[in-house]
């Protein structure tokens, strides 16, 4: 089959056209940043350009049968930049995806739809309010896809929880660098609450086996997650008997830390946005039940996992990492008044 892969030159953009070549599958790959991966220069058709350029997704998409729409501004950027790219480079999608007559589109949506719900797990009919402009136009780019499939278009809304692992960066390195520092681990509230991650080999699993899954069966949204978690605590302080300099995770309450957090938000002194301080002290995790049941997927890898090879990673690859402004997942965030404030643990 022939692929294309919007946000190719991402972190979860790179593992999915690895992962498609392997698989003897033709690739197109489409960012507006350069493809710098190696391994896999001759082995993709890369442009570089921007999803909001009509021309240019009517372009690549001609004679493709699959689409992987993964190109998005993060929560990092601003509400007028997250809104413009979100919901212009997905009516282009849309529209290019049903002139050239596309099989499949795979939209990567997120578990962020869901904002902060009380009850869990969270299943795919949870009602949907979208943290900060990101969890927003994620949501309107679900309605267009459920207005476009009433026209014939073939579409599967993946909704991942935050994935990590191999070459994962920004806010993951942050928890990388310190522990790397030897430093201990604060984190919001008690850490007794579930938080699950996901691993980012089984969201390209998934990606590739809803592509190939009967139309009847994926032609729905469906929630992309570890199946083994524990608490925030234990997982991370699993990484840090794993590094071995007898550091711990020191819980703060939230009432300490997270007005603190907003104020350097707004202040641009810290590259933490509010997804990442308003959950992280909550319960947050989701059925994946239905996905396993429609396809043959199955998730390998716990969340302590994700947290244990995006570490290993980083300590593999740490001299070679570049810090970045803080907009991708493939870049070193700086940390701002955050490193200031590492000295202290």
């Amino acid at each position: 089959m022939k692929f294309l892969v919007t946000g190719a030159s991402g972190f979860l953009g790179y593992h999915v056209c690895k992962f498609l070549i392997e698989k003897n599958q033709e690739v197109i790959g489409l960012d507006v940043n350069d493809f710098e991966y190696d391994d896999l220069k001759n082995e993709i058709k890369f442009y570089k350009g921007d999803i909001r350029d009509s021309k240019l997704i009517e372009k690549v998409t001609e004679n493709v049968d699959v689409v992987m729409h993964g190109a998005a501004a993060l929560p990092s950027e601003s509400k007028k930049v997250i809104y413009d790219v979100n919901l212009k480079g997905m009516d282009n999608i849309l529209e290019s995806c049903i002139k050239n007559k596309v099989k499949r589109l795979i939209y990567i949506s997120s578990t962020a739809v869901y904002g902060i719900p009380k009850q869990h797990p969270i299943d795919e009919d949870a009602p949907k309010i979208g943290v900060g402009p990101y969890g927003e136009t994620k949501i309107i780019d679900e309605q267009k896809c459920e207005e476009y499939r009433k026209k014939g278009l073939t579409i599967t809304i993946l909704r991942p929880k935050t994935f990590a692992g191999p070459y994962r960066l920004g806010v993951f390195q942050i928890f990388c660098d310190w522990v790397y520092s030897k430093k201990n681990i604060p984190i919001i509230g008690s850490g007794k609450n579930k938080y699950q991650l996901l691993h980012v080999q089984d969201l390209v699993d998934a990606i590739y086996e809803v592509s190939l899954a009967p139309k009847e069966n994926v032609n729905d949204v469906f929630n992309v997650a570890s199946n083994e978690f524990q608490t925030m605590k234990e997982d991370l302080q699993e990484v840090l008997d794993y590094a071995g300099y007898g550091k711990k995770v020191i819980p703060i309450p939230s009432i300490l830390i997270i007005p603190p957090l907003k104020v350097f938000e707004i202040l641009h002194l810290s590259p933490l946005y509010e997804w990442v301080y308003e959950t992280a002290d909550k319960d947050h995790y989701v059925s994946v039940n239905k996905l396993m049941e429609k396809t043959h997927w199955k998730p390998k890898y716990s969340t302590a996992d994700v947290w244990m090879d995006t570490y290993k990673w980083y300590k593999e690859n740490v001299n070679k990492i570049k810090k970045g402004t803080g907009t991708t997942h493939r870049v070193a965030w700086k940390q701002g008044i955050l490193e200031v404030v590492k000295w202290l643990f």
